[in-house]
């Protein structure tokens, strides 16, 4: 069974960092392209880094240059990582790891706001 578990979000200033983690207990991602999803107030879930399972990665426009995608495959386990530098504002979301495109199932997700 899938299980999707995000952490590392927090309150941080603009122009601060901030390191997201998930974990996935199943096979999921060890076989599949990986993403971070985020999804702020009133607005729709989109998908804003990608990671193929040969590790080719993709950014929206809005973070590019400033956040990285990276992924760990252990032998039971595989974590992906988006490491957030440089943040503003309107990066506030909650945070979502998935496989992408993503399947139904989505994990409780991390908020990360960026404010002073």
């Amino acid at each position: 069974q899938v299980q999707l578990v995000e952490s590392g979000g927090g309150l941080v200033q603009p122009g601060g960092s901030l390191r997201l983690s998930c974990a996935d207990s199943g096979s999921i991602f060890s076989i599949n392209a990986m993403g971070w999803y985020r999804q702020a107030p009133g607005k729709e879930r989109e998908l804003v880094a990608r990671i193929s399972s040969g590790g080719r990665t993709n950014y929206v426009d809005s973070v590019k240059g400033r956040f990285t995608i990276s992924r760990d495959n252990a032998k039971n386990m595989v974590s992906l990582s988006l490491q957030m530098n440089s943040l503003k504002p309107e990066d506030t979301a909650v945070y979502y790891c998935n496989t992408s495109p993503p399947m139904n199932y989505w994990g409780k997700g991390t908020l990360v706001t960026v404010s002073s």
